[in-house]
């Protein structure tokens, strides 16, 4: 098996064969750390899971009735029992698009599109990269990027 360490803005990996494991540090931005990963790696596609723990966190609900998100912020200790999503592009930037389910210390839920969150313990994710190039555009209809694969 073929491997490489790589480290970055507040990320570490190891690349096994054309698969991505990265531990993002403590106290840092999920979004912000994968980001900069995705940027320095220069995945343009791909398939994100996660697993870890964070104390603040800030989830999307989109609501179709009237094109609009609404953003709410938890500030508390959670498991993040599994984040999944993708990597894209939207004008020209990657773009990570994650949701997120995160357990409550009394054992509830919490799940959503993850805006961003804070790692309070450990930030575990597996990357699996498509060699493509993948665009999203806005669909003034909906209201929500969708893929344009004519781009």
């Amino acid at each position: 098996m073929d491997t490489q360490n790589f480290k970055g803005n507040n990320w570490s990996a190891r690349k096994a064969d054309s698969i991505y494991i990265v531990s993002i540090k403590d106290h840092s931005s999920i979004i912000e750390a994968l980001t900069d990963f995705v940027i320095h790696q220069k995945i343009q596609a791909g398939e994100i899971t996660g697993i870890g723990a964070v104390n603040e966190a800030t989830l999307r609900f989109f609501k179709p009735s009237d094109k609009q998100y609404v953003d709410k912020t938890f500030k508390e200790q959670m498991e993040v029992t599994h984040i999944s999503g993708n990597v894209s592009e939207i004008e020209g930037r990657p773009v990570l698009h994650l949701h997120i389910t995160l357990g409550r210390e009394d054992y509830t839920a919490l799940a959503g599109h993850l805006l961003d969150a804070r790692i309070r313990g450990a930030g575990e994710f597996i990357f699996y990269p498509l060699n493509t190039r993948v665009v999203k555009v806005k669909n003034e209809e909906v209201g929500i990027n969708f893929y344009d694969f004519e781009k």
